[in-house]
């Protein structure tokens, strides 16, 4: 799959693993290996709908005042999730920001 980024330092983090304004984040190697891993499973997969066999992204649509984007867990028992759009039927993501706050930051 095709993977553009809107949001030139999320690039950054992931194919450098650090990043200015995603200092904190950075800092975190765990995290930022989990990132590229997910980076990588986007870039594997043909549609969107195949992120459902992996299980531990729990990849869902998201409703609301996200209606129209999607979201994949980044790391199992952390509250960051990777929310991005598609498009082209599920040929192209284009990856829109890391959110803390999804699930109400249960951190």
């Amino acid at each position: 799959m095709i993977v553009d980024f809107d949001d030139e330092n999320l690039e950054e983090l992931i194919k450098t693993g650090s990043n200015s304004k995603y200092k904190k984040l950075s800092k975190d190697k765990n995290f930022i290996i989990a990132l590229v891993s997910v980076y990588n499973v986007l870039l594997s997969v043909e549609k969107t709908d195949e992120l459902k066999n992996f299980s531990y992204l729990h990849y869902e649509k998201l409703t609301s005042n996200r209606s129209g984007q999607s979201s994949v867990r980044i790391k199992n028992g952390r509250v960051e999730r990777l929310i991005f759009k598609e498009f082209d039927g599920g040929i192209k993501i284009v990856l829109l920001e890391l959110n803390e706050l999804h699930y109400g930051n249960k951190k």
